[in-house]
């Protein structure tokens, strides 16, 4: 195909904090002709921040597959378009695995402008072992396919992150002791970089005692350290 004029940007916004924004990031966004957004409003906030002032567009769950044609045609004419989720980083948990798919498949090759991310706040924060790790997104509402997603977690022999909503936290918390065991080691990271940030680590049995006695609002990360999984070790020096 010929060269292609434009460029499509994924770019990584805060979390939360919104001094975590890169300068990179800053600089994309002030020179694109169009920001796609998982919701404008949201996004509008954070541009007027920052004294931004680009033309923005919705580009959500529910409209994905409708506009990614056609900003794969805006790029082709030769616009330059950022992609931005609500927080965090696009594609992870969020829309924008479907337009990099169809981008790269179209020879346009996205340039990603890294930054803050929950999964790799959580990653750090938890003081569970990362060298290896899963990411499961949301766990499923309906009763059945959720005990099946934390059958497969309690396969694994690494730790795993997830995602879950406030109201939903206490009765995941449940269902992994259920599944997992009640002393199944759990880490959970709230409302990160923001005000109210908090980090609590427990078993999943006491962890969904506390939060059904003093419920929390926000946006909760969890990571659970399934306990058929071996600890992690440092290598021995003899086995190089």
């Amino acid at each position: 195909m010929p060269e292609t004029i434009g460029q499509l940007y994924l770019v990584s916004t805060p979390i939360g904090n919104l001094e975590d924004i890169t300068l990179r990031a800053l600089e994309v966004l002030r020179s694109v002709d169009l920001i796609a957004a998982e919701d404008t409003r949201h996004t509008r906030q954070l541009l007027t921040h920052f004294d931004i002032h680009v033309k923005l567009i919705s580009y959500h769950a529910f409209n994905e597959h409708r506009q990614t044609g056609r900003l794969l045609d805006d790029i082709r004419a030769g616009l330059r378009i950022a992609v931005v989720s609500d927080a965090g980083t696009p594609a992870i948990a969020d829309p924008g695995f479907l337009l990099v798919r169809e981008a790269v498949r179209a020879g346009i090759e996205p340039v990603v402008i890294p930054g803050v991310s929950a999964l790799t706040f959580a990653a750090t924060a938890a003081a569970l072992p990362v060298d290896r790790f899963a990411f499961y997104g949301f766990p499923p509402v309906k009763s059945g396919r959720k005990r099946q997603f934390f059958e497969r977690i309690a396969a694994e022999d690494k730790t795993v992150f997830l995602y879950e909503s406030p109201h939903r936290i206490a009765a995941t918390l449940r269902e992994i002791a259920a599944v997992l065991g009640p002393e199944t080691p759990v880490a959970l990271i709230r409302e990160a970089t923001k005000i109210h940030e908090e980090i609590l680590r427990n078993t999943a049995q006491n962890l969904a005692d506390e939060l059904e006695r003093s419920p929390r609002k926000g946006e909760f990360v969890i990571a659970v350290r399934p306990v058929a999984a071996a600890p992690s070790a440092a290598p021995d020096a003899s086995e190089e």
